[in-house]
């Protein structure tokens, strides 16, 4: 019940839901609608647009930045409050956000690279204009192959969270049937696009779809409800007296008091 003694799991909750809350609209605006302002299939367009539009490029940069620090913090909360439920499994959950967070971080470097290659920077003379409006648009279809990969974490993760959910007590067991629905979407598209990427993107409104009722109804409910205080104190006893039952050797009986 270690919860308890530092932040109540109701405020742990609440922080959660802020915290998934500034995730979904950063990753909406980063994700969705900055290039639907600035990216066209043409590259000569999609260079001239983001050197016209910098700050709003990089606005969209920093908003992506602000989601891989929030799935920090929500990796550390949901140990915190999924642990009672099952520790290992909760454990694990934290490793799929991590992980996932950690390569979406590092596809974040490769999108500065329109701002470099389109600057006043050394670049500008050493390569033919074409070329360096070429070499901008490249780090767009790294992005969509990031996504890809890290989103099989986030997959297994929204699983994990879906099927402890589904034990606990004290959040609805809906919202865990729809967050496993939205992983199993997740790695669905992931692979797909992985081994057909021209039917992958068919899918794509398929896997937003999940992923807006599970998500954005556990962040609603956090917000709102936050979690059933009584029956997580139950819950949490209960794994607390389990992780302190001793090993009985095999072919022995427990001792009777």
């Amino acid at each position: 019940m270690d919860s308890a003694a530092g932040a109540s799991p109701r405020r742990l909750a609440r922080a959660a839901g802020l915290l998934y809350l500034i995730n979904i609209v950063g990753g909406a605006f980063a994700i969705s609608v900055v290039p639907a302002m600035l990216v066209t299939p043409d590259p000569v367009t999609t260079a001239h647009n983001i050197a016209s539009h910098e700050l709003l490029y990089r606005s969209g940069l920093a908003a992506h930045v602000v989601v891989t620090v929030t799935n920090v913090g929500l990796a550390v909360i949901f140990y915190d409050l999924l642990k009672v439920v099952n520790r290992r499994l909760a454990l694990l959950d934290v490793f799929f956000i991590l992980v996932g967070t950690a390569i979406e971080a590092a596809g974040l470097v490769n999108q500065f690279a329109p701002l470099v290659l389109t600057g006043d920077g050394p670049y500008a003379n050493a390569l033919p204009a074409a070329q360096l409006q070429a070499l901008a648009y490249l780090p767009g279809d790294l992005s969509g192959i990031d996504y890809t990969i890290h989103t099989v974490f986030f997959g297994f993760d929204l699983l994990c969270m879906g099927y402890l959910l589904l034990r606990s007590r004290f959040l609805p067991t809906t919202i865990g049937v729809l967050l496993a629905i939205d992983g199993l979407a997740y790695l669905i598209y992931s692979f797909t696009n992985i081994l057909a990427p021209g039917f992958a993107a068919h899918l794509v409104p398929w896997i937003q779809l999940p992923a807006l009722l599970g998500e954005g109804t556990l962040c609603l409910w956090l917000l709102v409800a936050g979690v059933n205080i009584e029956r997580w104190k139950q819950q949490a006893a209960f794994s607390s007296r389990s992780d302190n039952t001793p090993l009985t050797p095999r072919g022995h009986a427990p001792a009777r008091p």
